[in-house]
């Protein structure tokens, strides 16, 4: 890959929309020749932070819109789900895997996600929402 390459969708804040996203995302990592095994965990994060997008940023609110963005380079390949809610502090989730959490069947979600991928970033964008960051390594 010589040029980079992105693709956007925006989905109202509903679950009826999950499959939806996750064809735009796993056509587009076929398309350009991610492994397999990649895929499932980039599948796997993404439709996790989508879901917390609808639930807990967007309040699954249908008039609200979750934008999912796939940018491709040389080195590496992100996702960016971005919702309209009021934002958050990631480092105000409870660690899940604390002896008070850990029976708990919530607040997986971001610990999962980030030991799926290379690196997980949050942003708060100037129009507001939160912007969630899927970062992926591509081999050379």
């Amino acid at each position: 890959m010589s040029e980079n390459k992105s693709y956007r969708l925006e989905i109202p804040s509903s679950q009826n929309h999950l499959a939806e996203a996750d064809r735009f995302l796993e056509g587009h990592l076929k398309q350009h020749g991610i492994d397999q095994d990649s895929i499932a965990d980039l599948a796997i994060s993404a439709t996790e932070l989508i879901n917390n997008a609808i639930i807990h940023g967007n309040k699954s609110n249908p008039d609200k819109i979750v934008t999912i963005e796939l940018e491709f380079t040389d080195k590496h390949l992100s996702i960016s789900i971005t919702d309209q809610g009021p934002g958050f502090k990631p480092e105000d989730i409870p660690s899940p895997i604390s002896d008070e959490n850990i029976l708990k069947e919530a607040g997986r979600g971001i610990f999962i996600v980030r030991s799926l991928v290379d690196d997980l970033q949050v942003e708060e964008p100037p129009e507001g929402g939160t912007r969630m960051i899927i970062i992926k390594k591509l081999a050379s």
